[in-house]
């Protein structure tokens, strides 16, 4: 499971990254500021780093400085500058890619593939399993008991979110905001008939009970 390390000030956009690329099998953690994010990737065992530039403590350039002085981890980086000069300095520093917000989930996943494979951390088998759940993040589907569940693509997102952290309880606008793409959040009712659809769509197989509501926050699995 590769490791990835996320380090950026925005709590929405950190959470969000998170929860992204942990549903599609990554084993991710989480920094806030350059001072913090150094400290872990100093402890090492990281595969891959996404950094945003304007940190408190120490900025995406000097961490990337830091980290390109004596290691090779692949590095990706998150800013709102969009000027082409920015992207040339911080290529020329070491940064292996650049994306500019705002950015789209899928967009970063694909770069992320991209430099695991280039430092050879990629998944050596991508499906997540959950009970008799087996989820595929590359056929997208999900597979019970043989049989696969017919599922829209936001139905599949949601379930491989809950089952990348089963233990996690996770709020509707979290669910929204890590399978839509977007941090404007819309009303409880969206994620309630999606989750609604899908334990119609499990009824059969039995499984439908592995999501659980969490009354006044949202949902888990069982």
């Amino acid at each position: 499971m590769p490791h990835i390390l996320i380090i950026e000030d925005d709590t929405d956009i950190n959470n969000a990254v998170t929860e992204y690329i942990a549903a599609r099998g990554c084993r991710c953690t989480q920094a806030f500021s350059g001072t913090e994010g150094r400290l872990y990737w100093q402890q090492g065992g990281v595969d891959l780093i996404i950094a945003d530039l304007m940190l408190p403590g120490l900025t995406g350039q000097q961490l990337l400085a830091e980290i390109r002085a004596k290691s090779s981890v692949p590095v990706i980086v998150l800013s709102a500058r969009t000027a082409l000069q920015d992207k040339v300095e911080l290529l020329e520093l070491g940064a292996d890619d650049y994306l500019t917000k705002p950015f789209s989930l899928q967009e970063l996943w694909l770069r992320v593939g991209v430099q695991l494979r280039h430092a050879g951390a990629a998944p050596q088998s991508s499906v997540l399993e959950y009970k008799e759940w087996r989820i595929d993040p590359e056929a997208r589907t999900l597979t019970v008991q043989g049989n696969q569940i017919p599922l829209t693509l936001h139905e599949y997102e949601i379930v491989a979110l809950l089952a990348a952290r089963p233990k996690k309880v996770f709020t509707r606008q979290e669910i929204y905001e890590a399978v839509w793409q977007e941090q404007a959040f819309v009303e409880d009712k969206t994620i309630n008939v999606h989750i609604s659809n899908i334990r119609a769509k499990l009824r059969p197989t039995g499984t439908d009970t592995y999501i659980k509501t969490v009354w006044g926050i949202g949902f888990r699995l069982e």
